[in-house]
């Protein structure tokens, strides 16, 4: 259901799922392979892909079939701290043998590069629109490391006031705290934000506060031209 409070004025906006979708997960491992120069047969990639997307070892990809005990914790909390957002996905990586020791962390690098990341198609046009009529602009989101480099990469920083990311400040979604820094840091109050995003559970949390919420679907980027056109629609 969407939720809508009367006079936006700012909006903020999801990263992983929302505006920009990380690339398969045959195309992570391929290009770590080559950053290793490890050698592995097409079948044998694919197979491995396929098993690593299975492990959830691919962050902004598939959820696990199977979270192990031993990082249960780290998957509860993985987004509060770097280091543990890393520990979460290297230690499901290892779940899938791999022919050289140094691919985990080469795959864990790769998906923070700004090649690992495709934007949505109407990403640009419509935080440009919006920022043409004057809607302050924000990025709010659950990760372990700072997106703004690939933001940057792709053209899609220029338009936007300010980035509130959980691993800086502790705080996950959907916990009002993340967004309340969001908020201030528009310069708005909640009842005046939309909140953009594909989690209806951690981006919806932005309704506790008073915001606005709408969501979009996590679907691949060729499969998504226009979800987020909506938000032009919304906001006058």
């Amino acid at each position: 259901m969407t939720t809508i409070k009367p006079t936006i004025k700012g909006v903020l906006f999801d990263f992983s799922g929302t505006l920009l979708r990380i690339e398969s997960a045959g195309s992570w491992l391929r290009a770590s392979l080559a950053a290793t120069g490890t050698a592995m047969s097409a079948a044998e990639t694919d197979r491995t892909a396929a098993a690593l997307e299975g492990a959830g070892a691919l962050p902004g990809g598939s959820v696990p079939d199977r979270i192990p005990a031993r990082l249960a914790d780290l998957w509860a909390n993985r987004d509060r701290d770097s280091a543990r957002h890393r520990a979460l996905y290297t230690g499901l990586a290892r779940q899938v043998p791999l022919p050289a020791a140094e691919l985990y962390e080469a795959l864990y690098e790769r998906h923070r590069t700004p090649e690992a990341w495709h934007p949505y198609p109407d990403a640009s046009e419509v935080l440009a629109e919006l920022h043409r009529r004057g809607i302050r602009l924000g990025v709010v989101s659950n990760i372990g490391w700072d997106l703004r480099p690939v933001l940057h990469a792709h053209g899609l920083d220029r338009h936007l006031d300010g980035c509130v990311l959980s691993c800086e400040h502790g705080i996950q979604k959907p916990d009002p705290r993340l967004f309340a820094l969001a908020c201030d840091g528009l310069g708005l109050a909640p009842n005046e934000v939309l909140m953009v995003g594909d989690d209806r559970t951690a981006d919806g949390g932005a309704t506790a506060l008073g915001c606005g919420y709408l969501p979009v679907d996590p679907l691949p980027v060729a499969l998504r031209p226009d979800g987020l056109r909506p938000v032009l629609d919304l906001v006058g």
